[in-house]
């Protein structure tokens, strides 16, 4: 591996259908606080949550001193240190706490980073994200239910919340892919300026 290898990652949600999939790629030496800003633009979730990421059973994310469990800062901790000291290829995310949205994150290879492009990149896309603070899998499934059936007595209402537009089936993809664009021109290394002459 170089200072230039990226990783390709697939993150599935779990417990949801239709079936919610990302492929990302990002250097190995990515921050695992960024990472989790890239999954959650990859994904379409809205970052108004915790969230936490797992090793085996080693856990990153914001610590918290109040907190009841033990989590290392994500902030100084590198996607590659992970992997290599865990000796993973799979990792969990789990993110909104109360709704419980855990996702799994498999390695599934890395590559050399492609002269010239800018990294992390969203590369595929399948089913859209479901709404934020919909009760987690099971909460959705229902909003999905009540959104099928014009006959529900919550149906208008749901309709409303979300969007009568909605199609759990069609990611946005664009949308995402320039949400993920805008973290890879945000944390691009600045060039560095040129030295004004001495007068």
């Amino acid at each position: 591996m170089t200072a230039l290898s990226v990783a390709r990652l697939k993150i599935t949600l779990n417990g949801v259908k239709p079936p919610v999939r990302r492929r990302i790629e990002a250097p190995l030496s990515i921050r695992l606080d960024r990472l989790h800003l890239v999954f959650q633009a990859a994904m379409g979730w809205t970052n108004s949550h915790l969230y936490e990421i797992r090793a085996r059973d080693i856990s990153w994310g914001m610590p918290m001193l109040d907190a009841d469990y033990d989590v290392l800062n994500a902030a100084r901790a590198r996607l590659i240190d992970v992997l290599e000291d865990t000796g993973t290829k799979t990792l969990k995310y789990l993110y909104d706490f109360g709704d419980g949205w855990e996702h799994t994150v498999k390695l599934e290879r890395i590559v050399d980073a492609v002269p010239g492009l800018s990294y992390p990149i969203l590369i595929d896309a399948e089913g859209r994200c479901p709404p934020e603070d919909c009760g987690g899998p099971w909460g959705y499934a229902d909003l999905l239910q009540v959104l099928a059936d014009p006959n529900h007595e919550r149906h208008a209402e749901m309709a409303e919340w979300v969007d009568t537009q909605f199609d759990p089936a069609a990611p946005a993809i664009d949308l995402h892919q320039r949400a993920v664009e805008a973290l890879a021109r945000k944390w691009a290394p600045k060039p560095v300026g040129k030295r004004k002459p001495a007068k």
